[in-house]
């Protein structure tokens, strides 16, 4: 069987996917299990009802984090690797319950690792290895050749449901997500641009998505960074836990940052008053150093004995100590009256 030069380049590309999605999916950081690692365990949970939607899962993921080898005779094996346990025991399953194999599953510590396991799941000749790649259309024809491709079936994703479990499935391959409380962040590594062009397609393809493509040290990234598309990607994938934690944490953070941005304003308020009252006191210091207050109406001079007297307090306050009250229009005219007689002096 013979396979165009490029497939082997692909090959590369998809092996390091799949490392890049090792090297980032340690399961715990100071003992506390990760925001991302927690909604990876609630979507390994799911199991499609759709037969469809397993297929577009199952083709998400070996996208992403899978690997091919020719295995002798124009055969192929492929290798999917994932850190996180549950995500491999998932995989497994979904394989079983749509292509009826029973793929094995090996542990082991590769040099690259720094730390944690990786778990790799193997498809050989004899579990129709090639028969599942050319279903989750990756491996194609061409002129009566056979290729690698770096994009994705559109006979795969026809369906929301299946764009849905597509995502899902390359979320669980090579996916990350920040914890709320800290920054907002959602990104599934590709090992291509193509690939990553393609994902954008998919996450675009919902109402009020917009997702951006950044070039990382191994590949590409397709990423959101508003908490509000990140939160409807969760409900996206079914994250229905995740999704109402997710949002929790946003409206909490909204609360406490309206009662900044109110004491703030508050702040600013107080100290913008202070300096007006510091600049009334001073003019009528001049006046009453220069030709004394009863050089004013009884009304302004009213006005400037109740300003020296209550320094700190505001303009609607000061109105309601003179007789009869005035209003906060009312005093700020006669304190403006005030000034102006001032600046003549």
């Amino acid at each position: 069987m013979q396979i165009y030069a490029e497939a082997l380049t692909v090959i590369l590309y998809l092996s390091k996917a799949s490392l890049f999605a090792v090297r980032g999916g340690a399961l715990f950081r100071g003992g506390t299990m990760s925001f991302a690692s927690e909604t990876k365990n609630e979507l390994a949970r799911i199991i499609p009802e759709k037969k469809c939607c397993m297929l577009a899962e199952i083709a998400g993921f070996m996208r992403v984090a899978g690997s091919i080898q020719l295995a002798g005779g124009g055969k192929f094996k492929i290798i999917m690797t994932t850190s996180n346990p549950a995500v491999a025991r998932h995989y497994k399953k979904l394989m079983k319950a749509y292509f009826s194999i029973d793929a094995s599953v090996v542990m082991g510590q590769g040099s690259a690792l720094k730390k944690g396991h990786a778990y790799m799941l193997y498809i050989g000749p004899e579990d129709l290895s090639e028969q599942i790649l050319r279903e989750t259309g990756i491996l194609m024809v061409k002129e009566g050749m056979n290729f690698i491709s770096d994009g994705i079936y559109d006979g795969l994703i026809r369906n929301k449901c299946c764009r849905r479990s597509y995502i899902r499935g390359a979320f669980l391959a090579a996916g990350t997500i920040n914890n709320p409380e800290k920054a907002y962040h959602f990104e599934i590594a590709t090992g291509t641009e193509t690939l990553a062009k393609e994902l954008r397609r998919v996450f675009n393809s919902f109402d009020d998505i917009s997702a951006k493509i950044t070039a990382r040290k191994h590949g590409y990234g397709v990423y959101l960074k508003t908490g509000e598309q990140i939160k409807d990607m969760l409900a996206i994938m079914e994250a229905g836990n995740q999704h109402l934690k997710f949002d929790e944490v946003m409206m909490m953070k909204e609360l406490r940052n309206q009662t900044l941005r109110a004491s703030n304003l508050d702040e600013a308020n107080i100290n913008k008053a202070l300096a007006a009252s510091e600049n009334q006191v001073k003019w009528i210091r001049r006046i009453a150093e220069k030709r004394g207050l009863d050089y004013l109406s009884p009304k302004l001079r009213e006005t400037a004995e109740l300003r020296l007297q209550y320094p700190e307090i505001g303009i609607a306050e000061l109105g309601q100590l003179m007789n009869p009250p005035l209003s906060k229009s009312g005093v700020n005219n006669r304190l403006r009256r005030i000034e102006e007689i001032a600046k003549t002096l």
